[in-house]
């Protein structure tokens, strides 16, 4: 990464809300941790990475004079989507709206409507829980941090009440989109897996350097399409610096989304890269069966997607019960078998037993390769075998009925209200 990364924002915990959103995913926001240590904290790096290190930033002013980013007025974003016209509207979530803009490629002026290069521009209500702290937290990491699976942030605006971010436009819009709305085709077994695989790579990103970096909000509608389907990771407003020296996590206010929020954070506001991983096994589950995490619409067990799915998951015999019949049967059973184990090792009630990304990384590109659609490599064989020896099926706890989490609007497809 060969960044020195910290948020300078400090989250308000005396503020509790709970709101739930149109598609049962709602947004976690604890009032207080059930830790001994302070429910929020930041943390600056103190080591430097072998790379050279951008200085952490230490106020809003540093934040926003990022020399990546472009620092845009309001009346030109107001003019790049043709004053946020309603049929501009790429999305809308309860910490604002997204409208498609257009802008010069190269002086990032306002354009004609069908010139220039497309972006979506996320515009915060001003009465945003919380809104410009994660505004800021977003400017922060994605200010710095660049990869081919992060969607990029082009720019910003601060004016007076208004608060905006510039992206780019990812035609497809949203991983929810395609699995859970009528109307888009329905995504292949092989698209799955491409879109597994990228977004493994950019958790991956943010994990594996000296200063690591936890997405904390990793959920289907955060996952965004471009028009290959290429998958990137957005929203990075609940990402919180990973734990330095001799420590082994950081202590924060329990944010996430319910039905993708790690059991043991929700429980005690300790945050691990071990967290996202959990998250990550839960949109597994969601490529595999094509449920949402959570459905208000079902009954019983089959409301929490992990807690339906965990009998099955264990055996090859019953897991074409779980398997989302979009998919016309179409898919390797092998193939399938081998994503279900690593599911259950991602959605371990042991954060210990959850394998690092890179490890899941390594898993999914054996099984996105087309030679593994009819058998396993031998490689892959015996890391699915020392999945299942490492990881007997335990049965993860689903998370406690807590606030929900920031979701960034996919370009392209109304999302479902972000909420807490």
């Amino acid at each position: 990464m060969g960044n020195c990364l910290a948020s300078s924002a400090r989250v308000d915990t005396s503020q509790s809300t709970h709101v739930t959103s149109a598609s049962g995913a709602s947004r976690i926001s604890s009032k207080t941790s059930r830790s001994s240590a302070p429910s929020s904290l930041t943390i600056p790096y103190s080591e430097k990475s072998n790379s050279e290190c951008l200085p952490t930033p230490r106020s809003e002013g540093e934040i926003l004079s990022s020399p990546n980013l472009k620092a845009f007025s309001f009346n030109e974003l107001k003019n790049a989507t043709r004053n946020f016209r309603p049929d501009s509207l790429l999305g809308e979530g309860g910490f604002g709206y997204v409208f498609k803009g257009w802008i010069d490629g190269q002086t990032f002026a306002a354009a004609r409507p069908g010139s220039g290069m497309v972006v979506a521009v996320k515009k915060l209500k001003p009465e945003g829980f919380q809104g410009h702290k994660e505004w800021l937290t977003e400017v922060n990491y994605l200010g710095q941090l660049h990869h081919p699976n992060l969607v990029k942030l082009i720019g910003y605006c601060l004016e007076g009440e208004n608060r905006l971010l510039v992206y780019e436009f990812m035609p497809k819009g949203s991983l929810e989109n395609h699995l859970f709305r009528k109307g888009p085709q329905p995504l292949s077994w092989a698209i799955r897996m491409k879109v597994a695989v990228a977004a493994a790579r950019g958790l991956s990103f943010l994990h594996d350097e000296k200063s690591q970096v936890i997405y904390r909000d990793f959920k289907a509608s955060n996952i965004l399409l471009d028009g290959e389907f290429n998958a990137k990771l957005s929203d990075f407003g609940l990402a919180k610096a990973g734990p330095t020296g001799d420590r082994t996590h950081v202590s924060t206010q329990v944010m996430g989304t319910h039905g993708y929020a790690a059991p043991e954070y929700v429980a005690t506001g300790r945050l691990t890269a071990k967290s996202d991983v959990y998250s990550f096994g839960v949109v597994l589950l969601e490529l595999l069966s094509g449920r949402r995490a959570v459905d208000k619409t079902k009954s019983g067990v089959e409301q929490n997607l992990v807690d339906w799915a965990k009998p099955y998951l264990g055996d090859k015999r019953k897991l074409f019960r779980i398997m989302d019949t979009k998919l016309g049967g179409q898919y390797p059973q092998k193939g399938a078998n081998t994503a279900a184990i690593l599911a259950v090792r991602c959605l371990s009630t042991e954060p210990k037993l959850r394998p690092r990304m890179s490890d899941v990384l390594g898993i999914l590109e054996q099984l996105e390769a087309p030679k593994n659609a009819s058998r396993h490599s031998p490689t892959e064989k015996e890391s699915v075998q020392q999945s299942v020896r490492k990881s007997p099926m335990r049965p993860p706890r689903s998370p406690l009925n807590i606030p929900p989490s920031a979701s960034p609007l996919p370009p392209s497809h109304r999302q479902s209200p972000r909420v807490r």
